[in-house]
């Protein structure tokens, strides 16, 4: 090993030792905060969609495929709708669940367990009846039809009997059956019910299907301003001419409609992160215009029964934030959670690291400042004993054979020349008192000063 590299490696290592307690107390800080803090997401969420192939289930998928991306897995929990989503977030059983506006009460227990991360769209109701039936106008014109309104869970039969009372009607004004959606559209088009009520998303897949049915006609509301007016849960939309086929033209004219807002519920409880990365998603699935909005106009902060989540707020105002526009998202979010903590901790770190100079230079001096010991040692017992002169004299050469070999950092060798200097200077005062006392003298010449 050369000289160079030994002196290298003697830095390096009083340097470790003199900078590892307050390494280790960082260290040791930085696991704390982290652990406490948990910035990073869990790899798993539960998500409440609804009935399969439905269009809460579409976007379901569509949000699975988005988190993929950065290694969370979305976990679709199906179910019957949206007031089945609401109670199974209430019962803790799912993370997050579509909610439809109107679909159940929310208590004001429950502003502080739930949360919103926006809303997403709008879901039409839509009525469709067989023209062989007759041609309702209203509401009213429907007294005595059998109509298919869902399971309890889809929220429409609690939602279609407020807008039955509205006019003035009870469910035993009309024949209600509780059907899921699959059977009931069966059993509409073998004509065992005369109307089919549910409410959805235009991109559903049963929705897309009646509108091009021969025979099947869809009801328009021409009263949605005022049911929008009167329950305000709901929002007047259009369903415009020729969206649905523009080479046939259907409808052949502007539909009237209403439609209940759908919002992104989550627990109170779910990660920060979590909530951040499914309202980026909510962003990027939902800002394409649709049937019933432009471009942008959703997700939306208005519209929400429950309180908005900061991270869906900052999302659908701000879009990503800065980090995560050049970073990864882990990485991103990581420093994004702990920037104050790690500020509180460099604020720490700062006055402690000025300790560490002087311990370094205490160390490496040390490994000089050992001998001056033993050298005012053997100068005290010449001052004692002068008859041991000579036996001092060697144990002199001895220390100063020891001194030569000490390896210090090139900055710091003139501490290994002065105490060669003072060894030296030692050996004088050890030959002037043998000087002095003959008698101390041994049989052989003193060895001479070097």
């Amino acid at each position: 090993m050369t000289r160079s590299l030994r002196y290298t490696l003697v830095s390096l290592r009083e340097l470790l030792v003199s900078a590892g307690p307050l390494v280790l107390v960082l260290i040791g800080l930085l696991v704390a905060t982290y652990l406490w803090l948990e910035p990073n997401p869990p790899q798993k969420v539960v998500l409440a969609t609804g009935p399969d192939n439905g269009a809460y289930d579409r976007f379901g998928q569509a949000y699975a495929q988005a988190l993929a991306r950065h290694g969370i897995t979305v976990q679709l929990h199906a179910s019957e709708g949206a007031a089945d989503n609401l109670r199974l977030l209430r019962e803790a059983a799912v993370d997050m669940a579509f909610v439809q506006g109107g679909s159940g009460q929310i208590g004001a227990d429950e502003q502080d367990s739930l949360l919103s991360l926006g809303s997403l769209f709008v879901e039409p109701l839509w009525l469709f009846y067989r023209e062989a039936k007759g041609k309702p106008a209203t509401l009213p014109d429907l007294k005595g039809w059998r109509i298919s309104v869902g399971t309890p869970g889809s929220g429409v039969p609690a939602l279609f009997t407020r807008l039955l009372a509205a006019n003035g009607l009870t469910p035993q004004d009309v024949r209600l059956r509780e059907l899921e959606q699959t059977p009931g559209t069966m059993a509409f088009l073998d004509s065992e019910v005369d109307a089919l009520v549910f409410a959805s998303a235009p991109e559903a897949m049963m929705v897309q299907m009646l509108l091009q049915t021969p025979g099947v006609a869809l009801m328009p509301f021409p009263q949605a301003q005022a049911y929008a007016s009167r329950l305000g849960f709901l929002t007047p939309v259009t369903l415009p001419q020729g969206v649905v086929d523009l080479a046939l033209n259907r409808p052949a004219r502007d539909v009237p409609l209403v439609a209940s807002t759908t919002s992104l519920l989550v627990r109170a409880d779910t990660h920060p992160a979590l909530r951040q990365l499914m309202a980026q998603a909510a962003v990027e699935l939902h800002s394409p215009p649709g049937w019933f909005h432009r471009a942008r106009d959703y997700p939306s902060v208005e519209h929400g029964e429950v309180p908005l989540a900061p991270e869906a707020e900052r999302a659908i105002r701000g879009g990503p934030p800065l980090l995560q526009r050049y970073l990864p998202f882990w990485l991103a979010n990581l420093i994004e959670r702990m920037w104050l903590s790690l500020g509180l901790i460099l604020a720490l770190a700062l006055p402690l690291s000025r300790v560490v100079p002087p311990l370094y230079a205490f160390r490496i001096r040390r490994r000089v400042f050992v001998w001056y010991a033993e050298l005012r040692d053997i100068e005290e017992r010449a001052e004692r004993t002068p008859a041991d002169i000579a036996r001092l004299v060697d144990e002199l050469d001895a220390l100063e054979q020891r001194a030569e070999k000490i390896t210090l950092p090139l900055a710091y060798t003139d501490e290994l020349y002065t105490l060669r200097q003072h060894i030296h200077v030692v050996r004088k005062k050890l030959l002037r008192h043998a000087s002095e006392s003959p008698q101390s003298l041994p049989t052989e010449p003193l060895n001479e000063p070097r």
